[in-house]
Formats: C-alpha cells, structure tokens, sequence
C-alpha cells in the first residue's frame, strides 16, 4: 500500500462536499505532469490525506483510492488522468501546514516543499505521525 496526500480548494470542493458525494472521481482537475504521474502511480487501496489548500490549509481527512487511474474526461488533451476515491474518516484534530514546518520529521513532506503540487506521495513515517497527530 502507498500513501498520497491530496490537496483541493474549500470553496470549490471540501472534505464535507468528499462526504456528501461519497465514493467516486476525484474533484481536482490536475493539469500538471508530476501530479499526473503520481496519480498513475496509485492503486485501489491506497490511502490518502484530504488536504484543504488555500483556506485552512491543513490536513483533514483520510481517503481510499478505489481505482486505477484513468483517463479525465475533462481533459480534452487525453494527457490527464484522473482516479476514484470514498472517504474514510475526518481527522479529530485538524493538522495544519504550520504544524508540518514545526515537525523536524513532517518539514520534508512534499506539500511543505512543494507547495504547488496538488498531489504527492507521503511515506510511511509521515503517514504514522500525521495520523498521531490527528488522532486517527
């Protein structure tokens, strides 16, 4: 199993809007080839983190991936994918990027250095302190 960290803007698609809608494709339109690959690279089963980016931004809930990747039918180019995914559960505490910078482990993490980035891998240890930290 990999784990992912997926980030969205509140105001177009939050973690309550993921729980409304339940299982089904992911919101965020990527236009970007590192995001796209990191789609690629994920399975059915894989675990995610709900990122709200720009409002908030923090991590706050936990996803699963339940497909591959495939194709956006958003995308008229045929260049971007996209994948399935349901939620899993909210986090009890919230755990902010501030709270990333102050980690000596989680200051590493992509969305600390790539902040642009819209969705990156997150390895195990992070994945095991984030979690501690968010009481999931």
């Amino acid at each position: 199993m990999a784990y992912w960290l997926l980030k969205s803007e509140p105001y177009k698609f939050s973690w309550d809007d993921q729980c409304a809608k339940g299982e089904g494709r992911w919101e965020k339109r990527v236009r970007n080839y590192q995001a796209r690959n990191n789609l690629q690279a994920m399975k059915p089963g894989d675990k995610g983190f709900f990122y709200h980016s720009n409002e908030g931004k923090a991590i706050v809930g936990i996803l699963e991936v339940t497909s591959e990747a495939y194709p956006d039918p958003d995308d008229e180019t045929g260049k971007f994918v996209t994948v399935d995914v349901k939620p899993l559960k909210p986090l009890k505490n919230t755990v902010t990027l501030a709270d990333l910078k102050a980690h000596p482990v989680l200051s590493n993490m992509k969305v600390v250095r790539q902040v642009r980035l819209s969705v990156s891998p997150v390895t195990e240890e992070e994945w095991s302190l984030v979690c501690a930290i968010g009481g999931a």
